[in-house]
């Protein structure tokens, strides 16, 4: 196994909590719509697409078209975004910054619309410690695609073999070994810890 020499972390339900529902138990208190808005309405695959570059405006516009009805839920997605994200794991950040701090190579590569992330850069510091991230708003990729690993090997000067990458998403880590890189699931800080020493990685 080659020696890690970069540690490249998600962000998302692995340094900070996301949930949609949190807001939306109270705009759409019946548990029963709330899961038909999000299945049929405000989905997984329509709101990774602001993840790839597209505006909330465009993106709200193409769905109140096709459900009128639900004009104000659908705004209420970006206006209650910032209650969807209302703390940070401690633990995690806790190890990213040890490595941070105890000199290790630290990026980040998240799949994020860039003006949430930039939201959220300002309420959580931690965020602009590492090195640097890549941004798939920005870049108009989104993991699991090869080519947002591709890219941040060359902006960042990585080796793919000697890059770690921390995700909680099985198929973004899967992307990533298959762009060479080696790769671990987040599950919660306690496995971390116990991957990182078993990549030969000191925190």
């Amino acid at each position: 196994m080659t020696e890690i020499r970069h540690i490249v972390f998600d962000i998302g339900r692995v340094l900070i909590h996301y949930d949609p529902n949190i807001p939306f138990s109270r705009l759409i208190p019946d548990a029963e719509e709330r899961k038909w808005f999000f299945d049929n309405v405000c989905t997984h695959d329509w709101n990774i697409e602001q993840d790839r570059g597209r505006t909330w405006e465009e993106a709200e516009a193409l769905l109140i078209a096709d459900h009128p009805d639900h004009a104000e839920n659908i705004r209420g997605f970006r206006r209650h975004w910032h209650e969807m994200v209302p703390h940070a794991y401690d633990d995690s950040v806790a190890i990213m910054v040890g490595l941070i701090e105890s000199g290790h190579d630290v990026t980040m590569l998240t799949n994020f619309a860039s003006d949430t992330l930039a939201e959220a850069r300002e309420r959580f510091d931690f965020l602009n410690r590492p090195r640097g991230v890549t941004i798939s708003g920005e870049i108009g990729m989104i993991k699991p695609d090869r080519g947002i690993y591709d890219h941040h090997i060359a902006a960042f000067g990585l080796e793919p073999a000697a890059t770690l990458f921390i995700d909680d998403s099985q198929k973004n880590v899967d992307g990533a070994k298959a762009a060479g890189w080696q790769s671990v699931l987040f599950t919660d800080a306690k496995a971390l810890q116990a991957d990182l020493e078993r990549h030969g990685i000191a925190t």
